[in-house]
């Protein structure tokens, strides 16, 4: 039987909604509740418009987990249309209890049909990541896809980007790191004295790794410590939000440092936003 392959995540993974049309990539949206009302992130608003409701809200907004419900439908979408296969790829399961779901909803669909365990395989990644940095592996898995790879060797393609995956980001606005709880406490230290966290994630946990005092020295840390670590001519993605003027000075810098421009470059969803703030500029690759 031949393979026919559902890519799925959730909104966190920022894909742009190009490359989602594109290939047809199904993302999950995650529910974000600001003052009474509920939006669906990626659906609702654009990244742009969301940093504007974002710093006009008079309290950070909220968002939930994808429960079990939102799966179960998915996978039994995916079944009834004739997939072969179906690979999640979710967000950093420390950072939310959606990868968990996930678990449980294919548990609990393979219990009701039995006869689709033969038929139809759901494959559970964990990218113990955040935004592009597992987004850019399920955009290039489905490329693959397209190109009748098998599916072990685009499952191995994913795992692997992940494990060496390396995003890099300053939070230019501390005050929604802050109030969200899942910025290392160590990023807030010195913000009196202007001095800016450069940060990334190590085993699904936040980690400051340098201070820099103002922001125009930023963008050159940040690039000094890819030159450092970044396998060579490799992909690497460039990360913006809301400061245009920082985003195209990252742009510049890092094709005249890289010598090649951007794979991608793209902006922050609201998930990312709410955690990180509407202000940040960063970058993702491989690490050697």
């Amino acid at each position: 039987m031949a393979q026919k392959i559902k890519f799925v995540t959730d909104s966190a993974s920022d894909i742009p909604r190009s490359l989602r049309e594109e290939l047809d990539i199904l993302v999950l949206p995650f529910p974000i509740a600001m003052g009474a009302r509920e939006y669906q992130d990626g659906v609702d608003f654009t990244a742009t418009e969301f940093y504007d409701m974002l710093l006009a809200a008079p309290q950070i907004p909220t968002h939930a987990q994808l429960t079990p419900f939102v799966f179960s439908q998915c996978f039994e979408e995916a079944f009834r249309q004739g997939y072969t296969d179906l690979i999640y790829t979710s967000i950093n399961s420390k950072g939310s209890a959606t990868h968990q779901n996930a678990l449980q909803a294919r548990e609990e669909f393979y219990e009701d049909r039995p006869e689709a365990e033969e038929t139809f395989r759901i494959h559970i990644l964990d990218s113990r990541l955040y935004t592009m940095a597992y987004g850019w592996a399920v955009v290039q898995g489905a490329r693959m896809a397209r190109e009748e790879k098998p599916v072990q060797e685009i499952l191995a393609y994913i795992q692997d980007w992940i494990d060496h995956a390396r995003v890099l980001f300053a939070p230019l606005d501390l005050r929604f790191a802050k109030k969200s709880g899942r910025v290392s406490a160590a990023a807030f230290m010195g913000e009196a004295l202007g001095l800016k966290p450069v940060m990334t994630f190590e085993g699904g946990d936040s980690k400051v790794l340098t201070k820099v005092r103002g922001e125009k020295n930023v963008i050159p840390t940040l690039l000094e410590m890819c030159q450092k670590t970044r396998e060579p001519n490799t992909p690497y993605l460039v990360i913006r939000a809301g400061n245009p003027e920082q985003a195209e000075r990252m742009i510049d810098a890092c094709a005249q440092t890289l010598g090649q421009p951007a794979d991608l470059i793209y902006e922050i969803g609201g998930v990312i936003a709410i955690n990180a703030g509407p202000n940040l500029v960063g970058m993702i690759y491989r690490e050697k």
